[in-house]
């Protein structure tokens, strides 16, 4: 590793009206093109105070919509419900590349997608900006005819959202990108040799990221796509020192644990491990379970059926549950070919909102505490922060117990004569009592709590002494 030193000097004008500006020397670290190098980078505070994001899967295969994002993969393989959608849907010769023409936007308004985005309490955006098929949902020049600009939308769909979440909201933006592409001929090429070849690195993948973090200065980097190849194949220690160490964004940028077939929760600035990861316990290192409401599919599906999606309730859960053991939650809605976001995610992502509006406290920011549940009673997370000479708790509460009264076990003997305790987002005194061996609380009327919109989940804040 090598240490250089950044010297600017202060622009004092006193009197002036001037704001005045001083920076101090700067100690900053470069990052050697090696995993352990890099992985000695702290990660950049904002992402694991944000908590959570909003995951965006848009491409051609929002315009078949069925099955899932991987339609023409599984078509390409003969599997047996899109051969027969297929068929009953389309002429004889038709192309997967066919579909684009008809991926139109039309009804695309990145700005309206902001403003939700904003309401449902996300602090960043993740969009594919592209996914295994190749297409790219911006203008790159090295993927000539194959992306939203040349065909398709005839637009800079990718461009046009970073713009509209950076004018009017402030959360940060992001972009998913796979490293393969399933039939591309240069990487058909190499995978053939064994990856002995590196032409598709060399001359697509490598320089296509370049041009993406150089373009729109993501802040978030989701690779995908890592898992048949060496991250020495990809060239990903190569390119990762690179973003941080010279890149637009090297000093807020994040990226996950899919840099080739071995790294997958092995390195990264946050773990992915598999789709939908929640492991239910805390991890030793920063992660993030990306999680879709559509339980089936990432991309948009006609053939949905309401079962099939997480309730609002679901979503706050799997949020609590997330939080609690350190995590993130990157939560997936699929656009439909149009550029709509459909009326079901709309309102899962509003009421996450809602309850973020009153709950919000115990879950940016936070810290998981000693404990990550309570084991007696279940449906009851924990979250903490640290505050003066006092640690605050917070005990999500899942469900509405029948007796309107519950019995946090995990805050037994934590509590002292200076304790308080309170309901986020209720005016009213709760009542509680507590022993050595637990805390009893009374929950409000029920009818109470609806009429203040207090629902799906409750949380309970109490201060303990600092050592708790």
């Amino acid at each position: 590793m090598k240490l250089f030193t950044v010297l600017s000097f202060a622009l004092l004008a006193l009197g002036s009206g001037v704001e005045i500006v001083t920076r101090e020397t700067l100690e900053e670290q470069k990052y050697d093109p090696d995993w352990k190098s890099l992985d000695t980078r702290p990660l950049p505070t904002w992402y694991d105070e944000a908590k959570i994001g909003i995951f965006l899967h848009w491409g051609v295969y929002s315009v078949p919509s069925f099955g899932s994002e991987w339609f023409w993969r599984n078509w390409r393989d003969n599997k047996e419900k899109y051969v027969d959608f297929m068929k009953k849907n389309f002429k004889p010769g038709f192309a997967y590349q066919d579909f684009a023409r008809d991926f139109t936007a039309e009804h695309y308004k990145p700005e309206q997608w902001a403003e939700l985005f904003a309401k449902s309490g996300a602090k960043y955006v993740v969009l594919t900006s592209k996914h295994h098929e190749g297409y790219t949902l911006w203008p790159s020049k090295y993927s000539f005819s194959w992306n939203a600009k040349d065909v398709g939308p005839h637009r800079d769909l990718l461009g046009d959202l970073a713009a509209a979440i950076r004018k009017q909201t402030k959360l940060r933006f992001g972009v998913y990108h796979s490293l393969y592409e399933w039939f591309n001929p240069l990487y058909e090429s190499d995978k053939a040799s064994g990856f002995k070849k590196s032409e598709f690195v060399e001359h697509k993948v490598y320089p296509e990221m370049l041009e993406l973090v150089q373009k729109y200065r993501p802040e978030v980097l989701w690779s995908d796509g890592e898992w048949e190849a060496s991250d020495d194949y990809w060239r990903s220690t190569e390119f990762l020192a690179w973003l941080y160490n010279e890149s637009p964004v090297k000093d807020t940028v994040v990226t996950n644990d899919r840099w080739g077939k071995d790294i997958l929760c092995k390195h990264g600035d946050f773990y992915t491990c598999q789709d939908r990861y929640n492991p239910g316990v805390l991890q030793p290192h920063k992660w993030e379970n990306a999680m879709t409401i559509d339980r089936v599919s990432w991309g948009y599906r006609l053939e949905a059926s309401l079962s099939d999606f997480l309730t609002s309730h679901d979503l706050i859960s799997e949020l609590a549950s997330t939080v609690s053991c350190g995590g993130n939650l990157l939560v997936n809605v699929g656009p439909t070919k149009e550029g709509l976001i459909a009326p079901i995610f709309e309102e899962r992502l509003l009421d996450m909102g809602k309850w973020l509006t009153n709950n919000g406290e115990a879950i940016y920011a936070t810290n998981p505490w000693r404990y990550q549940n309570d084991t007696q009673t279940p449906g009851v997370w924990y979250t903490s922060r640290q505050e003066a000479d006092r640690l605050i708790v917070f005990a999500i509460v899942l469900n509405f117990p029948t007796s309107r009264n519950i019995t946090l076990y995990s805050l037994g003997g934590k509590f002292d004569d200076k304790s308080k305790l309170q309901l986020l987002g209720y005016d009213g005194t709760i009542q509680w009592t507590g022993t050595t061996q637990f805390v009893n609380v009374e929950f409000p009327p029920k009818e109470a709590l609806d009429a203040t919109q207090l629902n799906l989940a409750w949380t309970f804040k109490i201060d303990l002494p600092k050592s708790s």
